[in-house]
């Protein structure tokens, strides 16, 4: 019968966040896949665990995954976790965990802290609605494609930096979306020397950029402004009003309707569509009576022609 593969949030930096769960499940289990086994070691010492730990890391996904895979396989339980936060979450270990789907290995959730929820929580943000990007490219082009991607993305964004790259990071932000574009940057959190700064992306490449940035760093940058609807005009608002009387509604029922979704009055939409209904009629009476008048001209000038005719043939006889 085949196991299970846990998958173990760690602390994001204060060891006391590590739910008991969490210790149960390191206790219970017969191996433990680890980011890196140094890191995971110095957190089985904290619980006074001896657990056999196998590495699982970016670079040897294939291999060692298709290892880990197999012990589950063959009845063995496996805690599989990262250096901190939730595992599979801008991590490798969501191959591992797609991999057991595949392979009818059942997989658990041990859930607790995850740096990009935490940093959100605490942003000052919007937080109903937001995006993960995590980690950026490290390649220029690719980089800007997925910043040119948000351009116009109104949701909240995530991003996960490292000290090293940050003030490249943030010129970068800055540049596609704008020094006052809002930002916080959370650093270090849960740890001692924890900071959340509210900011805006200009503000804050100009601080880093005279105060070296330490540590693991979130950026919950603010979506982009929503854009202003396009403004109705009275014909925009009689457009709808008469598309709701061709499907059968009355003039005044439309109206009304229209005037609901719009800045103008039930009676000026009302009047206007009348005002329309009532053009095509005046203008085929107006055309009615034109050629009415032109077939009296037509009419006057055959008669007109036929009696020159007649008298051409019967001249009068002073005309002889």
């Amino acid at each position: 019968m085949s196991g299970t593969l846990y998958i173990v949030a760690t602390p994001i930096g204060n060891l006391g966040d590590l739910t008991p769960r969490a210790a149960e499940t390191f206790a219970q289990v017969d191996f433990i896949a680890a980011e890196d086994t140094r890191v995971t070691l110095k957190l089985l010492n904290h619980l006074g665990l001896k657990k056999p730990m196998v590495s699982y890391y970016e670079h040897n996904l294939r291999e060692r995954g298709e290892y880990i895979l197999n012990r589950i396989a063959a009845g063995e339980s496996c805690a599989l976790c990262s250096d901190a936060g939730m595992p599979a979450v801008s991590d490798p270990g969501e191959v591992i965990v797609r991999d057991a789907h595949a392979r009818g290995i059942p997989v658990t959730p041990v859930p607790a802290a995850s740096a990009a929820i935490t940093a959100l929580c605490v942003s000052g943000q919007v937080t109903g609605r937001f995006v993960f990007e995590g980690f950026l490219p490290t390649n220029r082009r690719q980089k800007k494609e997925r910043m040119d991607a948000l351009k116009n993305e109104e949701r909240t964004v995530i991003f996960y930096e490292a000290p090293h790259k940050l003030l490249t990071t943030l010129a970068d932000l800055e540049a596609a979306f704008g020094a006052q574009r809002g930002l916080t940057v959370c650093r270090e959190m849960t740890k001692l020397h924890e900071e959340i700064r509210v900011t805006t992306l200009g503000a804050a490449n100009a601080y880093y950029k005279e105060n070296p940035p330490r540590g693991e760093f979130v950026l919950v940058m603010a979506g982009a402004p929503p854009e202003a609807p396009a403004e109705q005009t009275l014909e925009d608002a009689v457009a709808a009003a008469r598309e709701r009387m061709v499907a059968g509604e009355s003039a005044a029922a439309a109206a009304k309707y229209a005037a609901a979704h719009s800045a103008f009055s039930k009676s000026e939409i009302y009047r206007r569509c009348m005002e329309q209904a009532e053009a095509p009629i005046k203008q085929k009476g107006q055309g009615a009576a034109a050629a009415k008048a032109e077939s009296g001209r037509a009419g006057g000038q055959a008669r007109e022609n036929a009696r020159q005719q007649e008298h051409s043939r019967h001249p009068k006889r002073e005309d002889v």
